[in-house]
């Protein structure tokens, strides 16, 4: 369905917002990659076997995400590694663990609990429980005092650290959020493609950074929400299904891709050159 093939570009894009909302240049390069990971372990490793019920294999696949981001984190707030370089190690070894895993594409097990995502889960598309889940997820955290020391520390982390606010872990939860969101793309992306394949995240590594660009999330850090990478997110996705309709190739597609992430660059920086210039004035 639509909604099932839209979830992984959706969960993507929030996926990379966390780590840029928390400032200092956080660009997250391994999300893509980590989704495809989930996806090759969801596979190979669960479905079909003594883990792969739901309530087993969601868990263990959402500490994976969970810990492959507070990694890039501890790199990133500790090692003091740029956000770039570190994510960009992640991104090969995921991308090399997955190809070890799946050196061929693989079937998912054919009747298993994925195939929901994708079909109806009580009547309800199955979709939708893949893209609400999270959603509700962050809109409880935005009740909590973490968001609001997120948006301080993306905004002036000196002015955040002097107000109390711990910037490091701060910042190691914003990257760990970010990869628990890419396993939650990783499994609703098993439901729609039902095949583990190392090359099916080369896809989406343009989608990610696009969606946060496009949904107008500010890149310097501080400023954002969720809905600007849902909107980000969609507008990609539509943009894909067009092309794909009038039978674009698929390497046109990545420029496409990369054109409407170059462009919401320049519009974001355009747009943060005029409120730096605004807040000088004032």
């Amino acid at each position: 369905s639509t909604l099932a093939a839209f979830a992984p570009f959706a969960l993507l894009g929030l996926a990379s917002m966390p780590s840029i909302l928390s400032g200092n240049s956080g660009i997250d390069l391994s999300v893509a990659p980590l989704m495809g990971f989930v996806n090759a372990v969801m596979v190979t490793r669960l479905l079909g076997g003594p883990l792969g019920d739901p309530w087993f294999a969601i868990p263990i696949l959402l500490t994976i995400g969970l810990l492959v981001g507070a990694l890039n984190g501890v790199a990133v707030t500790v090692l003091r590694f740029p956000a770039v370089i570190a994510t960009l190690c992640s991104y090969f070894v995921l991308s090399g663990a997955t190809l070890l895993i799946v050196p061929t594409p693989v079937t998912a097990p054919a009747g298993n609990w994925s195939e929901a995502l994708a079909g109806t889960i009580w009547g309800v598309p199955g979709a939708l429980f893949s893209l609400a889940v999270p959603i509700l997820f962050w809109l409880v955290l935005r009740r909590t005092t973490y968001i609001r020391n997120l948006l301080s520390v993306g905004d002036n982390e000196v002015a955040a650290f002097t107000s109390g606010v711990r910037v490091g872990l701060t910042r190691v939860l914003a990257y760990a959020l970010g990869g628990l969101l890419a396993a939650c793309a990783g499994i609703a992306l098993t439901g729609l493609v039902r095949t583990a394949d190392a090359n099916i995240s080369q896809t989406y590594i343009l989608v990610a950074l696009a969606a946060v660009a496009i949904g107008g999330v500010k890149l310097t850090g501080g400023s954002g929400g969720i809905l600007g990478p849902l909107f980000g997110a969609a507008a990609i996705y539509f943009l894909s299904v067009l092309l794909t309709t009038l039978l674009v190739p698929s390497t046109w597609i990545n420029v496409a891709y990369g054109s409407a992430l170059l462009v919401a660059l320049l519009v974001n920086s355009i747009g943060s050159s005029t409120t730096k210039k605004g807040a000088t004035r004032v």
